[in-house]
């Protein structure tokens, strides 16, 4: 069928609109479905990588259950270096600190407090390595170092170790006053039922007033 003139001039204005900007449009959905296709590939690869590192770390805590702490070590070493930015990082490295830690090899223990620490994504996870970091700092008589890292608050969950850390702290520089305080603190935070109480009564005693 004939098209009359208004159709023929709508048919004429496309043709010119395409030749003009055709290209572009075919460059735009060419870029579109690479990025989507980009976008799944990452997906993917991501969700292989986080299977990956999650057997890994499985590996890694049975190993240490059956107290073969060389592979613990050596698994945990394989998930801070090839899956860095997992969320089996930091619990890896915290595993691999306390091996080392238990084994008397301070410092490696207190580099992978520091990796656990940086990589963290979960708060309690960075809690606990910045209470075991304190630890090692006080051990190394570094009390400064060591209060700075207890300065952050931290969840109730950990609150009465910290204040217990701390009292140790402050008792070690002879503020007697401020020790007491922290013990106190812990005592009200730990509450009657942890076996780290009856220790903070002795400590907190032993302070005298």
């Amino acid at each position: 069928m004939a098209l009359d003139l208004e159709e023929q001039e709508q048919v004429d204005e496309a043709k010119a609109w395409w030749n003009q900007h055709g290209s572009k449009v075919i460059w735009g959905v060419t870029a579109f479905l690479l990025v989507a296709a980009g976008w799944r590939g990452w997906q993917t690869w991501t969700h292989n990588q986080a299977a990956e590192a999650s057997m890994l770390f499985d590996q890694s805590v049975q190993a240490a259950s059956l107290n073969d702490l060389k592979s613990a070590k050596a698994v945990a070493a394989q998930i801070m270096e090839n899956h860095a930015s997992s969320a089996y990082s930091a619990p890896a490295a915290w595993l691999a600190g306390r091996i080392n830690y238990e084994s008397g090899d301070i410092k490696s223990a207190r580099a992978q407090y520091e990796f656990a620490l940086e990589h963290a994504s979960d708060d309690g996870v960075k809690q606990l390595a910045r209470l075991r970091l304190a630890a090692l700092h006080f051990e190394e008589k570094d009390i400064p170092g060591a209060l700075k890292l207890l300065e952050a608050p931290f969840d109730a969950a950990f609150t009465g170790l910290a204040e217990q850390l701390k009292g140790d702290l402050l008792a070690a520089q002879g503020k007697t006053a401020e020790a007491r305080a922290a013990y106190k603190l812990a005592l009200e935070k730990l509450g009657d039922k942890s076996s780290l109480k009856p220790l903070v009564e002795i400590r907190l005693d032993g302070l005298g007033g």
